[in-house]
């Protein structure tokens, strides 16, 4: 009796980016021909990241497999899911699927970037599938901190993946419903091969706060400070929070002004396509606040993490052109600082504090991520077979692990991967079989991945101890010293208070070029370059202890 062997394939599972820190989200989900990427986001730049605007994805591994990619599938629109679109797309032009809000956003980006007309885009439902090759996707309402967020079950021929996006568990949410937990338990009823969960919050023990919660905090200090004018700065995507402000300052007979350019854009969009309500003659433009005493305004604004450029932080600064703090104002935070942006935002508070105003930084927010509890209540839901925490820092994935383990999940069935790492998964085992190209690529103003390791540790050195530049110039020929050389510093030290120096430079010089060019009259210029360097390398750091960057430049004539 023959026996006919069926082999199918594998679904590999490849995170393309947002494993080891908070941002950069992108997953690559293959199955034969099939590859559907969930997320493209970027990250903000390191500290040392000198002049780096933003950081995005390196997408190689999705070029070299361009005829595969069927489609962009997005969560939610925040910048960490969304924010590489633009960039991306410009190399692999595949249609992208989203939510509502979620796709109002995007269209905001790609008509900055000139890629609207260029772009395929499918706006879609909650509970509504859609098939991309052998993948088929289900969009599942869920909670965050910007409407319209969702999680994904991504069906494959070997079994479904349960991708959460960014969540939380708010039965109470300010608009629309709470996440639909009956999908996850049908889900789970079916059976779940595995589910790839947000850990941003696993660290903390019990729920998260309702959204609603925000609103009361609201309520009560709009009553307490009825007498100042009130700035509140949150995120510009977090369109609940500024629907509750709004409704608080209409309350208290108080007009809005939304300041601020990503505010402005996201609050636009949601009130077109009607996710937010403004009760009439509330919001004014920020040019009418003057026909307005102060304790009848509140300024909603950007700059809730201390980013130098943002409203709240010009504010803070002096530097803002129609606002400036005044004694007696309130500035309420309603945002906790994202993990390394604190010094920034104490920097911030104490410039708030000094100009007078009243800083309220505690019980104004609730985060969009699910604590432990919520954690547990998926998992319970869902029982998958593998459980692989995503979104974090390798802490909070740590916990998140740590909560599946206790849940019963064995220990091998559970996968902290790495971005780049290929896991191979299907009902009978699971393993990282292969790694792929990935890591950041650096956005410079219109430069995008020109700006590399190298460029920035110049830029390094640059910050750190200065430039020299010599001037030397030669006779076409004989390469007899005409003029110089000369000495140009900048960033080095201050050349007023050190003419002593550079005298004694330009001598130490000037004697090594003659030395170089007795020996060799018709020495070759990277020779007498590499003279000029060395000779200058060795007399400041005998001087100063630094080491400038050595420019020479030899001109002939």
């Amino acid at each position: 009796m023959k026996t006919e062997m069926n082999v199918k394939s594998k679904l590999k599972i490849i995170p393309l980016g947002g494993l080891e820190s908070i941002g950069m989200n992108i997953t690559a989900f293959e199955y034969e021909d099939s590859i559907v990427v969930v997320d493209c986001g970027l990250a903000f730049p390191e500290d040392d990241m000198l002049g780096i605007d933003l950081v995005i994805p390196d997408v190689t591994y999705l070029k070299d497999n361009i005829d595969k990619v069927k489609g962009f599938v997005i969560t939610h629109g925040h910048e960490d899911h969304i924010g590489a679109l633009s960039y991306v797309l410009r190399d692999i032009n595949v249609p992208i699927y989203a939510t509502k809000l979620t796709m109002g956003i995007i269209d905001n980006k790609l008509k900055e970037h000139n890629m609207l007309r260029t772009t395929k885009r499918k706006v879609v439902t909650y509970g509504q599938s859609i098939n991309l090759g052998h993948l088929r996707i289900e969009f599942i309402k869920t909670n965050h901190s910007i409407q319209d967020a969702a999680a994904l079950a991504i069906y494959s021929p070997v079994g479904i993946v349960v991708h959460t996006g960014d969540f939380k568990v708010d039965y109470t949410p300010v608009f629309g419903d709470a996440i639909d937990l009956q999908r996850f338990a049908e889900l789970g009823k079916k059976g779940v091969l595995a589910m790839m969960s947000d850990s941003t919050n696993a660290e903390k023990p019990g729920f998260t706060m309702s959204e609603r919660t925000v609103g009361i905090t609201f309520d009560h200090l709009f009553a307490e400070h009825c007498n100042s004018r009130i700035i509140i700065a949150t995120f510009a995507s977090n369109v609940d929070r500024v629907r509750q402000i709004i409704s608080s300052a209409y309350k208290y007979g108080k007009k809005v002004v939304v300041e601020g350019r990503s505010m402005v854009n996201i609050i636009e969009t949601a009130s077109e396509l009607g996710y937010l309500d403004v009760p009439e003659n509330t919001l004014i433009q920020i040019d009418e606040l003057k026909n307005y005493p102060d304790e009848k305004t509140v300024l909603i604004t950007t700059g809730s993490q201390g980013e130098s450029m943002a409203a709240l932080s010009r504010m803070a600064a002096d530097i803002h052109k129609k606002v400036s703090i005044k004694p007696g104002d309130t500035v309420i935070f309603s945002s906790s600082p994202i993990p390394g942006n604190e010094k920034a935002v104490s920097k911030v508070i104490n410039e708030l504090q000094q100009k007078g105003a009243t800083v309220i930084f505690k019980d104004a927010h609730v985060s969009g991520h699910a604590c432990q509890e919520e954690l547990k209540l998926v998992y319970s839901l869902l029982k998958p077979k593998y459980a692989i925490p995503v979104h974090g820092e390798y802490r909070h994935r740590k916990a998140n692990a740590g909560i599946a383990e206790a849940l019963g999940i064995p220990k091998e069935n559970i996968f902290m991967i790495q971005s780049g790492d290929v896991l191979s998964i299907d009902q009978d085992e699971a393993k990282v079989i292969d790694k792929v190209q990935t890591g950041s690529i650096l956005v410079d103003g219109l430069g995008v991945g020109d700006v590399g390791n190298i460029v920035l540790r110049d830029r390094q050195h640059l910050a750190e101890d200065g430039i020299m530049i010599v001037v030397l110039t030669l006779e076409r020929g004989t390469n007899q010293v005409l003029a110089g050389p000369d000495i140009v510093s900048r960033g080095f030290v201050y050349v007023r208070e050190s003419e002593d120096l550079m005298e004694e430079a330009k001598q130490v010089l000037c004697d090594a070029i003659e030395n170089c060019l007795s020996y060799n009259r018709y020495a070759d210029w990277n020779r007498i370059k590499m003279v000029i360097r060395d000779t200058m390398n060795d007399f400041i750091w005998k001087k100063t202890k630094r080491k400038p960057m050595i420019l020479p430049i030899i001109m002939d004539v």
